[in-house]
């Protein structure tokens, strides 16, 4: 909890309340929003596994469920980066429901969203970053990954030093931004809405209707930054795959 910033009160602060001077309120402070996220993580497997476990050819709802999410994030993906997006559909499609539930988790009584901490967002930011480099690298090889960073120079371009050379150091800045702009943006958004529930709940009853009006204001706007977040990780691999694979 940042100081002077209103916060509703979640089962790890309450925790943190009861062991208040132990190791325990410590230990509960620092790792709050890993608890969380764990607790999602967890909550997410065991859903799929149950969705997973008995699969049928007419499939119950749960399954179907997900099969129908599935084929959801295929399309999207594929339609962005083409046949060879299937690849990246597990991971692009798990981001997307790791950080929707995250997002949403705000709302649940005795929760909170760990994307309203940037430590969240810039993990998984910093693992889109590191999964697109290696992607590049492993479609494109090495020198074709240079080259790709030097903006392809080709003819008199080619052999001049300083043009290759600027589109190199702006590439690579323009790379290691990606992160940092992608990460903030999410929390930015998230944060903002759970400081309005937390500002809103404090007027008690008589911020109810404006709370019960904002609830679907921030349900939408969930919904909407992690497709955000998504569709520019889903570019990124298509930005940084050869035109052959894309």
């Amino acid at each position: 909890m940042q100081k002077g910033v209103p916060e509703l009160p979640n089962a790890v602060t309450v925790l943190e309340k009861i062991f208040k001077g132990t190791r325990i309120a410590e230990f509960l402070k620092t790792w709050e929003n890993p608890i969380f996220s764990l607790v999602i993580i967890l909550a997410i497997s065991a859903v799929a596994y149950s969705a997973s476990r008995r699969t049928r050819l007419v499939p119950a709802r749960l399954q179907a469920a997900f099969e129908i999410f599935v084929g959801g994030i295929d399309d999207f993906v594929c339609g962005i980066i083409g046949p060879a997006g299937r690849r990246y559909t597990p991971f692009i499609g798990t981001l997307f429901l790791y950080i929707l539930i995250m997002n949403l988790s705000g709302l649940i009584p005795l929760m909170k969203a760990p994307t309203t901490s940037w430590s969240t967002t810039l993990a998984l930011a910093i693992c889109v970053f590191i999964y697109v480099q290696y992607a590049a690298v492993r479609e494109r090889g090495l020198l074709g990954y240079i080259d790709y960073l030097l903006d392809k120079p080709r003819g008199i371009v080619a052999f001049s030093v300083f043009i290759p050379l600027m589109l190199l150091i702006i590439n690579i800045v323009s790379q290691l931004v990606r992160p940092i702009s992608l990460s903030l943006r999410l929390r930015s958004n998230i944060w903002g809405d759970d400081m309005l529930i937390a500002v809103l709940a404090g007027f008690g009853l008589k911020g109810v209707p404006l709370l019960f009006f904002n609830f679907f204001i921030i349900i939408l706007a969930s919904i909407v930054q992690a497709v955000v977040f998504c569709l520019l990780t889903t570019i990124y691999f298509a930005l940084a795959l050869s035109h052959e694979e894309a």
